[in-house]
């Protein structure tokens, strides 16, 4: 869209069933829209928090999912829209390189090749192989499959507690599904405060998931039954048997099979480009940008860096990617967060205070009937500026902008203090939390 932007001749090359990538075919989007239907029949059953109201009256897998179609559908009709209103053409096909300059793109009923001056490569990641036995799409699932269902699994197991494990084992817990997590880590995400690691872990427990930390899988087999059930042998010995298994122990980047050596380019282990800061490979002409080049991989930013590679691979003077980026992670309970955590901070030995606001405190929390959100913002003990915003309950990842704004304008605590949030809304926890860090720092 940028390059199409920029007066330039542009063609993507697509060899999924739609445009938008696993972001929006099997990854983002279909995933949010389920937990949003997960979500509806929950509140329809009088229980978003606490234990699954669906113990004995599950909702089909059949009905969950139609809304999930019918948001794809829009999406990609959307996306369409954009780029013929911008004279982008789409070639459907498998794409692979033959030069620098060409890709030879192979799709039903023949091929052709393709040049361009610059080239992005933009292809993503694809789920990591289960050990053992491969995904069926029934029993054994990735991330690609499990929106695919047939039917729902009575117990489910998922391996790896990354987002997508964490996110789809918290939907189906609430949906009455017997979950247990396996994760060969002893602390999951890292990445994240732990103090709201801690309070996600909770929850999900209260809803009847089963944690085996510092566990990890041997092999995986199939039991014939009847009924066929997916059988997990751990390393430790233990023995997991489920209606379902969910593995989600990583991606890799899609690079297997575009030839990338007759750019010139090499991928990494995982599939991965390196780049540089203009989203340059080691050819010059090709860029690359999104979860194939790593970290952070998250739609959000990929859509930056697809710009921004654009923009520079032009001419076109552009900046980077802000270093104040949100992160979502879309669990029920769902969680965001902007800027530094209380762990970063204590490494680099900064001085910082922490201000608290609880969901049950704040009015609209007990509207929403969301009793157990927790927020929290980290300032800066000498000059007040704020360093991080981290939350977890209903709307987090709304609520983080307002931080996100702050942060990339150097803000602080007097911002927050001087400033009237509409009432009853959950904005109201940044100026709570903002006095309770300016009631700590003034002891």
């Amino acid at each position: 869209m940028q390059g199409a932007k920029l007066g330039h001749r542009t063609a993507i090359v697509e060899k999924g069933r739609a445009l938008g990538g696993v972001c929006v075919d099997t990854g983002t989007i279909p995933s949010k829209t389920f937990r949003e239907a997960v979500l509806g029949v929950a509140r329809a059953g009088g229980s978003v928090g606490g234990p699954s109201p669906y113990q004995d009256r599950r909702p089909t897998i059949e009905g969950l999912l139609s809304r999930v179609t019918d948001v794809v559908r829009r999406e990609c009709a959307v996306i369409h829209a954009q780029l013929e209103r911008n004279d982008v053409t789409v070639i459907w096909g498998k794409a692979a390189f033959q030069d620098p300059h060409t890709v030879v793109v192979e799709f039903e009923n023949g091929r052709r090749t393709v040049t361009a001056d610059k080239i992005l490569v933009a292809v993503g990641t694809e789920p990591a192989a289960p050990p053992g036995v491969a995904a069926d799409g029934e029993i054994i699932l990735t991330s690609d499959d499990i929106l695919r269902l047939g039917r729902m699994p009575k117990t489910l197991a998922v391996v790896g507690a990354g987002v997508i494990g964490l996110e789809y084992a918290s939907m189906f817990a609430v949906l009455g599904v017997n979950v247990t997590v396996v994760e060969k880590r002893q602390r999951f995400l890292e990445f994240l405060d732990h103090e709201i690691v801690d309070e996600l872990t909770h929850q999900m427990r209260n809803r009847g998931v089963t944690f085996r930390l510092g566990e990890a899988v041997e092999r995986l087999e199939i039991a014939d039954g009847p009924p066929r059930r997916a059988v997990l042998l751990l390393e430790s010995g233990k023995r997991i048997v489920a209606d379902a298994v969910l593995f989600s122990a990583g991606r890799a980047g899609a690079t297997a099979t575009l030839d990338v050596a007759a750019a010139g380019l090499k991928a990494d282990e995982r599939g991965r480009l390196r780049v540089d800061a203009t989203f340059r490979t080691a050819v010059d002409h090709i860029y690359a940008a999104g979860d194939v080049i790593g970290y952070p991989s998250l739609a959000a930013t990929s859509s930056e860096q697809g710009r921004l590679a654009a923009c520079h691979a032009l001419g076109v003077s552009a900046g980077a990617v802000a270093d104040h980026f949100p992160i979502g992670i879309y669990a029920v309970p769902e969680i965001s967060m902007v800027g530094q955590t209380e762990e970063d901070l204590t490494r680099q030995k900064v001085p910082y205070e922490t201000g608290v606001a609880r969901y049950r405190e704040i009015a609209r929390g007990q509207i929403l009937g969301d009793d157990s959100g927790f927020f929290k913002m980290l300032f800066h003990r000498n000059d007040r500026q704020l360093l991080g915003v981290h939350t977890i309950g209903t709307g987090a990842t709304e609520l983080i902008h307002i931080g996100q704004a702050v942060l990339g304008l150097g803000g602080g605590l007097d911002y927050f203090l001087n400033t009237v949030f509409n009432y009853p809304t959950l904005a109201e926890c940044y100026k709570v939390a903002a006095l309770d860090a300016a009631n700590k720092l003034a002891r």
